[in-house]
């Protein structure tokens, strides 16, 4: 399913948005404006990992391009924030709307793995991402970290831009840092790892062409 969400405008189509790259069925944008943020997000599931960020949060761009590199997701992403105050407003409804961009992207969920998991090794750290496409939100998230920020980057705010997407993609995500001393590190393993393994989730698998519920719905 392909679908534009900007404010109460919805299409059904839209034009190709990762110039140069063929953009699959399995493709959304969503806008939104509130009185702290304006962000735009489209994704493609079926890319290659093509990323354009401007945020004004270079570390969450670089833990954003882990997600793209890692799950093969074309992502384009611009987001205007309150940055004057700090980045928490910035990087929560980044989570938000790229939830929502995943949630529309992925459609009825029909044919796919629905599960995926990874873990993650970047020199010391090691960290382990499990998700579900269950429709249900949620999220484990088990990290602690050696220092408060990476640079001006509040690593609480991993957690929070975590939250944003499990409660807006309808997704389960549990993330646990199995252990590490950088705390670069270690946030990079969490992101590069629910890359893979959302990348595994969203798999078709091709020995099922139904949505992979006994319930029949998700």
């Amino acid at each position: 399913m392909v679908l534009v969400q900007c404010g109460i405008k919805q299409a059904i189509i839209f034009k190709q948005i990762f110039r140069g790259n063929t953009v699959s069925e399995r493709s959304a944008a969503i806008c939104r404006k509130t009185k702290e943020t304006q962000i735009e997000v489209k994704i493609n599931l079926d890319g290659t990992g093509l990323c354009t960020l401007d945020t004004g949060v270079p570390f969450l761009e670089h833990m954003l391009e882990q997600i793209a590199r890692h799950g093969l997701l074309d992502l384009d992403i611009k987001a205007k924030g309150d940055l004057h105050i700090d980045g928490h407003h910035t990087v929560e409804d980044i989570g938000i709307c790229l939830g929502q961009a995943l949630n529309k992207a992925v459609g009825d969920k029909k044919g796919i793995r629905r599960y995926g998991h990874a873990y993650v090794p970047l020199d010391e750290a090691l960290s382990r991402v499990v998700v579900d496409f269950s429709g249900r939100p949620g999220l484990v998230y088990r990290a602690q970290y050696p220092r408060s920020h990476v640079g001006e980057f509040d690593i609480d705010l991993v957690n929070e831009f975590f939250q944003g997407l499990s409660n807006h993609a309808l997704i389960t995500i549990h993330i646990e840092s199995l252990y590490g001393k950088n705390a670069h590190h270690i946030a990079e393993t969490i992101f590069k790892a629910f890359g893979r393994a959302a990348r595994m989730a969203l798999e078709n698998d091709p020995r099922v062409d139904t949505i992979p519920s006994t319930k029949g719905s998700l």
